[in-house]
């Protein structure tokens, strides 16, 4: 189903451009005044609203405030004249998608703010959707993204739940292995039986023993009662091994011959216990190459990698990065009680320009910081900047993109002219060759060196 976009201009130039520009992509629909912009918002549910400054009996910023408090989430962008400028800085700061300025001089740019906007809405409504699910829900994890990459991943997942065999999980730290681990224990034939987790790298390997083995009364100092390790509560069920490279060979030794004979003794006993439990390991280290190295058995390498998933980073995530970000924002306004965001264009843009190498747990943790710490209101590319350690890079593109402040719009000016001058200076003043070199299409090429004063008519 295509997104719903209302347009409200009085200009009708301006209303067919964006138009005729988004009929391919979206259900676009026309309004001239605010009245009839109410009229068809009580009857539509719009994705996206483009209004007007301007109007022949209202002012849009106003109109869009009457709509907001209908669709407190409503995705809006203010079209507005240089002479407005202002006006349309402090909507954005008060929660406005975006605004963009009068004539659009680069189509290409309009079209991908409307993108921006749009991927927003859907990741709002993405997250609506799941607290939906999960309040008639429970057990399984919802995992949140619709990249290519997770979309086969979630494909194999599926395949792999029900087969009842060893999953190894591989991936970069914080890519989210725990929470697959959940969902392959959610989808398997043993959801309705225990699931365990352990991480092998964090315990030193006695308590690592008595925990995965259990332990008799007398076992050893501070063994007051006899307790079931993780072997034996498992039964059954699934028992998840996180950082298993991290096991130490006697460790190992003592994991494989549990798994090749289905039992075990307490630590402090020679009575075998026979067990029944799916294992599910992870890593984030290449175990071949632990293998190699003699840091791992390569008996139990072979043994625990029956299936093997491999779980993509984030910087290879792209098209996830500002679901995920708009998911744990909402989780973490209602944990702090805060009313903070939305995200602007440019911290989008930031967010989506950051290596991530700490992955989902690093974008997690930014976002819960950001919220955390500030009081309310929009979340820009400077909130993210002093947690997260991601900036924007400069934009190149024209005055009908979005902008901040009036100093960086006065900074991006400064910055193209003397780009333009260095492309026109390299081509030997030949548009047509300055073009090819900057990538800029040559008629939008053009009219910005005209309008710094490099050419002329």
């Amino acid at each position: 189903m295509l997104p719903k976009i209302l347009v409200v201009d009085d200009d009708r130039y301006t209303r067919t451009l964006i138009e005729q520009l988004m009929r391919q992509s979206a259900e676009v629909h026309l309004a001239e005044s605010g009245q009839a912009a109410r009229q068809l918002f009580a009857a539509i549910d719009f994705n996206l609203v483009l209004m007007d400054q301007r109007l022949p009996q209202d002012k849009g910023l106003d109109l869009l405030r009457e709509l907001r408090l209908q669709r407190p989430k409503l995705v809006a962008i203010l079209i507005t004249g240089f002479a407005d400028v202002r006006d349309a800085v402090a909507a954005v700061r008060e929660g406005l998608f975006d605004y963009l300025t009068k004539p659009f001089e680069d189509l290409e740019a309009l079209e991908a703010v409307i993108g921006k906007a749009l991927e927003l809405d859907r990741a709002y409504r993405e997250i609506d959707s799941l607290r939906s699910r999960l309040a008639v829900e429970s057990g399984a994890p919802h995992i949140i993204g619709q990249s290519p990459t997770m979309e086969r991943l979630l494909g194999q997942i599926r395949e792999v739940a029900g087969l009842d065999t060893t999953v190894l999980l591989e991936g970069e730290s914080g890519t989210g292995k725990d929470v697959i681990a959940k969902l392959i224990h959610a989808w398997s034939q043993r959801a309705s039986q225990p699931y365990l987790e352990v991480n092998c790298g964090g315990l030193p390997e006695s308590l690592l023993e008595s925990l995965l083995f259990g332990y008799e009364k007398g076992a050893f100092t501070g063994a007051s009662q006899a307790t079931p390790g993780y072997f034996e509560k498992a039964h059954n069920g699934n028992l998840f091994l996180d950082e298993i490279a991290d096991m130490s060979p006697k460790l190992q030794s003592s994991l494989l011959r549990v798994l090749q004979d289905h039992s075990f003794c307490r630590i402090g006993s020679t009575q075998p216990r026979s067990t029944d439990f799916r294992l599910i390991c992870a890593t984030n280290r290449a175990l071949v190459g632990e293998v190699k190295a003699g840091r791992f058995r390569e008996d139990l390498y072979y043994r625990i990698n029956v299936v093997a998933l491999s779980l993509p980073p984030l910087r290879e995530r792209a098209g996830d990065i500002i679901r995920l970000a708009v998911h744990f924002l909402d989780r973490y306004n209602i944990k702090f009680g805060k009313q903070c965001g939305p995200f602007t264009p440019q911290a989008v843009r930031a967010l989506e320009a950051c290596p991530w190498p700490g992955n989902v747990r690093q974008l997690q943790h930014c976002i819960e910081r950001v919220v955390a710490l500030e009081p309310g209101g929009i979340i820009d590319v400077n909130h993210l900047g002093s947690t997260c350690d991601c900036r924007s890079e400069p934009d190149l593109t024209n005055s009908g993109t979005p902008s901040q402040t009036p100093a960086y719009q006065e900074a991006r000016a400064e910055f193209e002219r003397d780009y333009l001058r260095c492309v026109l200076d390299a081509a030997k003043g030949n548009i047509s060759e300055a073009a090819r070199l900057s990538g800029i299409p040559r008629q939008n090429l053009y009219v910005r060196m005209k309008r710094w004063g490099f050419v002329t008519d």
